[in-house]
């Protein structure tokens, strides 16, 4: 009986590691015959856990979901991982499930073992947090939004944009994308039919959700990539090119801008901000001598602080 609790134990742990498993597979890992292998599949089954089956020679063993949540098996590291994840949702940037957290936590810390419920206090007790700022987002609406990235099912939902305003929008749901304390939608709109990102504390979900979708290539390969570089240019719209009299050596530290060097003696400077004015006024103390490339428009700037500049008394 030990022999065959043992089994059924790896048995549950290899299930849970990929999406589906042949019965041969299975067999030659626990070293017994696929007749065993059915047998103690039927076990798992008496205590719940819902293990599908396909016959025929590409058939197999997959692990669904059931009606109930049956016992998990983690190994060490899993463990540890998922306390002090438990631990971080507590006080995290999703709002709803503190106190769930805090009983899972009480939960699984009661079933540690010593070694392992010391690394994560130690961890916890040498970790120092910074109380969190900025709004907060419902779990609900997490958890729906990645429901309906997983079954490709076309969200509705009023949006809040920068400005204040609510708008309906549809979107075709790709991926949550996690930066800092904000949730960010990654979706297809529907209606400007373009790649967008949404913010996912300002979103208020419609009920139902929209008609399902065929998955489409996202923007780029490295989502969260993408979402970066568009975060920058959504906060920071206008870009600023100089070339620079003085080596790019000189403005060493100066400056928060990209300096490329063209040769010994000049170098190009490129600034990102969202007031031209102040960007006038960056540059202009840095006391060097450059030419604006881009744009326009910031040259008629540094005209008019120079002009302001020169009639005013000292």
């Amino acid at each position: 009986m030990l022999d065959t609790s043992a089994r059924l134990l790896r048995l549950l742990s290899l299930l849970q590691t990929r999406r589906d498993w042949s019965s041969a597979d299975l067999a030659e890992r626990l070293g017994v015959a696929p007749r065993t292998v059915r047998r103690d599949v039927d076990r798992l089954r008496s205590l719940g856990y819902p293990v599908h089956s396909a016959p025929g020679v590409s058939g197999g063993y997959r692990l669904g979901a059931g009606a109930e949540l049956p016992p998990l098996l983690l190994d060490d590291e899993e463990a540890v991982a998922v306390a002090v994840g438990l631990r971080s949702a507590a006080n995290g940037t999703v709002t709803g499930i503190e106190e769930t957290s805090l009983r899972a936590l009480a939960k699984l810390e009661q079933v540690l073992p010593a070694r392992l419920r010391h690394r994560v206090n130690t961890l916890q007790r040498h970790t120092v947090r910074i109380n969190r700022e900025g709004p907060t987002v419902d779990a609900e609406v997490l958890t729906r939004v990645a429901a309906a990235c997983r079954e490709h099912e076309q969200l509705r939902f009023d949006y809040t944009g920068h400005q204040g305003g609510t708008a309906l929008r549809k979107a075709e749901p790709h991926s949550l994308v996690t930066k800092g304390n904000r949730w960010y939608l990654v979706g297809w709109d529907v209606d400007r039919r373009d790649w967008r990102t949404y913010r996912a504390d300002r979103i208020r979900l419609r009920t139902p959700n929209g008609p399902r979708f065929t998955p489409r290539e996202p923007p780029e390969p490295d989502v969260a990539a993408w979402v970066q570089h568009r975060l920058v240019h959504q906060m920071w719209p206008f870009e600023a090119r100089f070339l620079v009299h003085a080596p790019a050596e000189r403005l060493a530290g100066r400056t928060s801008g990209a300096v490329e060097p063209v040769d010994d003696r000049t170098c190009l400077l490129t600034l990102r901000g969202d007031d031209l004015n102040l960007m006038a006024v960056v540059v202009a103390f840095l006391d060097v001598d450059f030419e604006v490339l881009e744009p326009v428009e910031l040259k008629e700037r540094l005209r008019g602080l120079g002009e302001r500049l020169l009639s005013s008394r000292i």
